[in-house]
């Protein structure tokens, strides 16, 4: 035992090392405290981070591939250490599949789910050959977007990201996608839903709006929060110098025709392109566009024009599936759907308080007095998860994972309707537990789902 604590207090050291030579940080963040046990004492406040350099031992294993000391054959890029090889690992060999459980992830992770995800698919795509990625600056941007998460928000946490991320893994794999899909489609659409929070400060946007906060006069009180969300992530993306190697403007260059004269080829510049797609991506969650996407999805259904050789049309369907990976919690299985459920309400009920506390109009859906969890996640179903996803089901009919999805969506929605029920009827006594009211049928319906 003193030999593997000496052996990760070493990993601890050395990572530490690392990320003081890193601008952003100041080594003082990572300081930290270690007791012995005989003391009866715990570690200091610092204890999530320490976990975060323990786990990952992020730059001592890049370190060891970028020196040729562990074979760098195809396939062999694996990030996660040692200590994740079993649960977490046969978790990721499953991450494709709709029961995937992100909480139990994020657990066996020490709160890394988000990295750990993001470097997996990264990986399973071969991103990192293809864009030519250096494995330090990748870890240094996504340890950057996981830590400006908020951990104290109920819902839009890094949790949250790390599942909309599984989700449009997903949907990225359903066969009418998957099979037009460029490497720079993929590497957008997992950045975009890694992303699509970052920084969320708990609140929403008419909030920060009727507080006059100085994000609603950043961006004049139009999609607030997704380009806080979109510009923190540039910025972040150019910190990292994660793309530093590609490109930033139009190059112009001239080319000899078979006539033998010059004519002029114009390149689009992937840096500057990649940040705008990403940013058209992001806004597209704004949930005041829901319609305006809806409609045009429906047009296109209708009229069975959808061309995804055109990049224009593939970038659309990756701002659908952003959307409904976003969403989707409605969609899952029970008893992820139902936490997803509380977690937000709670979210929305913190809000309710600050604007009851500070004498302000209390905003729909966060009044916990009059707005139920129960009635929340009813109109939310109704009027924007099931029309979006039953465009979705158009869309990729035939799919296994969309007719489980629907029959999740049906079935939560029922069970919500008769907790509502409990709830006001005035002729029941003692109100039933809500794992009992589980919807029949629900089992391990998921597992198979691919």
């Amino acid at each position: 035992m003193k030999n593997i604590h000496r052996t990760k207090l070493v990993h601890v050291l050395l990572c530490m090392i690392y990320f003081s030579k890193e601008p952003r940080l100041c080594p003082s963040t990572y300081a930290f405290s270690i007791r012995t046990e005989s003391d009866g004492e715990v570690e200091s406040g610092t204890r999530r981070k320490v976990k975060r350099l323990l786990s990952f031992q992020r730059y001592c294993h890049a370190s060891r591939l970028l020196r040729g000391l562990v074979p760098h054959t195809p396939g062999s890029l694996h990030l996660l250490d040692d200590d994740y090889l079993g649960q977490a690992g046969h978790m990721l060999s499953k991450v494709g599949t709709w029961n995937f459980d992100i909480f139990l992830f994020d657990r066996l992770t020490n709160g890394n789910s988000l990295v750990t995800l993001m470097c997996h698919l990264f990986n399973v795509y071969g991103l990192i050959h293809h864009f030519q990625l250096d494995m330090v600056k990748l870890h240094r941007f996504l340890g950057m977007v996981q830590e400006d998460y908020h951990s104290q928000n109920p819902y839009h946490n890094a949790v949250h990201a790390a599942d909309v991320t599984q989700a449009m893994y997903c949907y990225l794999k359903e066969p009418k996608l998957a099979e037009q899909l460029s490497p720079l489609d993929v590497f957008l659409g997992l950045m975009a839903a890694a992303s699509h929070d970052v920084d969320h400060p708990g609140v929403n946007q008419p909030f920060l709006i009727k507080t006059r906060h100085h994000l609603a006069s950043l961006y004049q009180n139009t999609s607030v929060l997704e380009r806080h969300h979109w510009r923190s992530t540039v910025g972040m993306l150019r910190e990292s110098g994660l793309l530093s190697h590609l490109p930033q403007w139009k190059s112009i260059y001239p080319i000899i025709t078979y006539r033998g004269t010059y004519s002029i080829f114009s390149l689009t510049p992937p840096r500057q392109d990649m940040e705008q797609q990403l940013g058209s991506l992001i806004l597209a969650t704004d949930i005041s566009r829901q319609n305006e996407f809806l409609l045009t999805f429906r047009e296109h259904l209708d009229n069975q024009d959808l061309d995804l050789q055109l990049a224009s049309h593939r970038h659309f369907m990756l701002q659908i599936a952003l959307k409904c990976a976003d969403i989707c919690n409605p969609c899952r299985a029970w008893e992820l759907s139902r936490q997803w459920s509380e977690r937000v309400c709670e979210e929305f009920y913190r809000q309710g308080d600050l604007e009851r506390k500070f004498d302000l109009e209390i905003s729909p859906m966060c009044n916990q007095q009059a707005d139920s969890v129960p009635a929340n996640q009813i109109g939310f179903i109704s009027y924007i998860v099931e029309p979006l996803f039953e465009e979705w089901y158009r869309f990729t009919e035939p799919s296994l994972l969309s007719q489980t999805m629907m029959g999740h969506l049906h079935k939560n929605k029922a069970c919500w309707s008769r907790l509502r029920y409990a709830q006001t009827s005035l002729e029941t006594q003692t109100h039933p537990q809500i794992d009992k009211l589980e919807p029949e049928g629900e089992g391990e319906e998921g597992e198979s789902v691919p």
